[in-house]
């Protein structure tokens, strides 16, 4: 039985219409609390689709609310994916690619969303997405992904540092666990990781993301799903599935990302049978905080081009 809790929007970037168009519910999907949100249309237009967001890696639902604000034609779903966020994690079974992409299959036969429904994903949340629309053609129609993981974080360039990043999760799960969750909510470390991330000079978005990050990069259910989790986050990339992917695909990638590189982003496109790439220029990995409007633009007019 789903429950509805007064909804809530976030001063400074995102405007007091999205609160308006803000419905948050909650509901028990196998056994476990689920929060998600929907954000209604202000008007229906033939053009209006539903979305189902997948959020990234340590995210939740907020960190997509720019994107949606940027789409009052849309409506739109956006889940915490299990073990983040305001939802609980799997009762049973790994925290992985696998396991989120029957999530996506029982959460929307919970909502009935028909074939008709736009799958979005981003970052870790473009590996599940595109996993689940590979493994289940037919589902959904078309699949965005913004700042897709378009190759192996193991390899690479970037390898170094996601290694380093294995042993700094593997240790905060093997410490004591006062221990060990003080070294993953670690307020200096998260500040870190924004700063590097963010490529924005604008001081007061800077700020905005800085305080996204301290308020909700911390909100996981524990240590061990959070390391499952990051375990499938580095483990599978897009590419793997990506010639499985029969439907409309649209890439938007970010032109100084340095997690998800723009040359691994023109091999994914590649490999896709149908596929596009629309690169934002000025932005890395936070296409969803720092260049909303032009994401939602790449957005409406995909959708336009592949309608229901």
């Amino acid at each position: 039985m789903n429950t509805t809790h007064p909804g809530s929007g976030t001063p400074g970037f995102i405007s007091a219409d999205l609160a308006a168009r803000t419905t948050a519910r909650t509901m028990d999907l196998d056994g476990a609390s689920v929060a998600y949100w929907t954000y209604e249309p202000v008007q229906v237009q033939p053009g209006t689709r539903t979305i189902l967001v997948i959020h990234g890696f340590r995210g939740d639902h907020h960190g997509l609310l720019r994107v949606a604000d940027e789409l009052p034609d849309m409506r739109i779903i956006m889940p915490d994916l299990p073990g983040f966020g305001s939802s609980a994690a799997f009762p049973s079974g790994a925290h992985s690619v696998e396991q989120y992409g029957g999530f996506i299959t029982a959460f929307m036969e919970a909502l009935s969303l028909g074939p008709d429904t736009v799958l979005l994903g981003h970052s870790f949340g473009s590996i599940v997405a595109s996993h689940f629309a590979a493994r289940h053609p037919g589902a959904v129609n078309p699949l965005i992904l913004v700042n897709p993981i378009a190759a192996p974080a193991l390899e690479g360039p970037k390898g170094i540092m996601t290694r380093l990043a294995v042993l700094y999760y593997r240790m905060a799960a093997h410490l004591p666990n006062r221990a060990g969750q003080a070294l993953l909510r670690n307020p200096l470390i998260v500040r870190i990781m924004s700063e590097t991330m963010a490529k924005t000079g604008d001081r007061e978005l800077r700020a905005f993301i800085h305080g996204q990050h301290h308020a909700y990069f911390s909100s996981f259910a524990d240590r061990d799903s959070l390391l499952e989790s990051f375990t499938a986050s580095v483990s599978h990339h897009v590419s793997e599935v990506a010639a499985g992917l029969k439907l409309p695909v649209l890439l938007i990638a970010g032109e100084k990302d340095e997690i998800a590189t723009l040359p691994d982003q023109h091999k994914l496109l590649a490999l896709l049978p149908d596929g596009e790439l629309k690169v934002i220029p000025g932005v890395g990995h936070l296409i969803h905080y720092e260049t909303p409007e032009p994401a939602a633009r790449h957005i409406r007019t995909f959708l336009k081009d592949h309608p229901a």
